[in-house]
């Protein structure tokens, strides 16, 4: 039997070379080094890790906020920090959808482009029965946690196709889990998921990335919300501290990380996915450790054995 050995044309040789270039990743850095980048609810949070982070690596960062001297005082230490590159914040209702066009414009404007959109503001009501939540409560969240996401999308495709650039959408793990006491909540950042997912699939013929990112309890100003209004304020953190399997509540710098990974040419053929930052809150349910209903591991060992 005689075997006949096919030789590539110089075109599939280009398709492969480029192929191989793939795997020259440079410096997650030098992959974001003067890069454009926009971050709602930057002021605070998650928001505010998002905007050091870039900043750190070298982005340009225009952040908005609706809380001027937060956003100011944050401002200011950015460019105190990183005199060679410009942070710019701008007050922002995300739930005005003129406000949030105008921030992408005055972005591209300012810089000539957009490589990524990092959406993030949102709120976070008071937890109650879903009995006694009014339907325009949960329009105001359904506006600014997810209808803000779209309209941000929207106007920053134009620009995110001319530099194959990204989104990362701020999910929530209660998005998979759902949370009690939280229904409209939940239910903006379940679909946050579905809407990433989707999303990707229209953008994928322009090279434009779009993923998600999920956390878990982070210590944040709204975490520390969440836990005044509880009795018990060093119970409620330290029974949060067990829900996690590192036993430990995470940061928004860990959060800034994972957004900046799938922003960043380390996640190039990465989208429509999403990455649980939560230390393992979504897996299994109660409490991870210290928990009264489970022996002690050297216990079940002396029973193993």
């Amino acid at each position: 039997m005689s075997y006949e050995i096919k030789l590539r044309n110089p075109e599939e040789d280009e398709v492969l070379r480029r192929i191989e270039d793939r795997f020259d990743v440079p410096p997650i850095e030098d992959s974001l080094r003067d890069s454009v980048v926009i971050v709602t609810g930057g002021t605070t949070g998650i928001g505010r890790g998002c905007v050091h982070g870039f900043m750190g690596v070298g982005a340009h960062v225009v952040f908005c906020g609706r809380d001027e001297a937060r956003g100011r005082a944050v401002e200011a230490d950015m460019n105190r920090r990183y005199p060679n590159q410009k942070c710019i914040f701008k007050i922002v209702d995300v739930t005005v959808e003129q406000e949030i066009i105008d921030l992408v414009e005055f972005t591209a404007g300012e810089f000539g482009r957009i490589n990524t959109l990092v959406n993030n503001a949102g709120y976070f009501p008071l937890q109650r029965p879903s009995d006694v939540i009014t339907a325009e409560e949960f329009r105001h969240v359904l506006d600014t946690n997810l209808v803000a996401y779209f309209i941000g999308i929207r106007a920053a495709l134009p620009y995110l196709r001319k530099t194959r650039g990204s989104v990362i959408n701020i999910g929530s793990v209660v998005g998979t889990m759902g949370d009690e006491g939280s229904a409209a909540y939940s239910a903006t950042k379940g679909a946050i998921q579905t809407m990433t997912r989707t999303i990707a699939t229209d953008e994928g013929a322009y090279g434009v990335r779009i993923n998600e990112v999920k956390p878990g309890h982070i210590n944040t100003d709204m975490f520390r919300k969440t836990t005044s209004q509880q009795a018990d304020m060093k119970g409620f953190v330290d029974y949060s501290d067990t829900l996690q399997w590192l036993g430990r509540g995470g940061t928004s710098a860990e959060i800034a990380s994972a957004v900046m990974f799938l922003a960043s040419d380390w996640a190039s053929f990465i989208t429509g996915a999403y990455i649980h930052v939560t230390g393992g809150y979504e897996i299994g349910e109660g409490p991870k450790r210290k928990n009264p209903f489970l022996a002690d591991w050297t216990d079940m060992q002396k029973i193993a054995d």
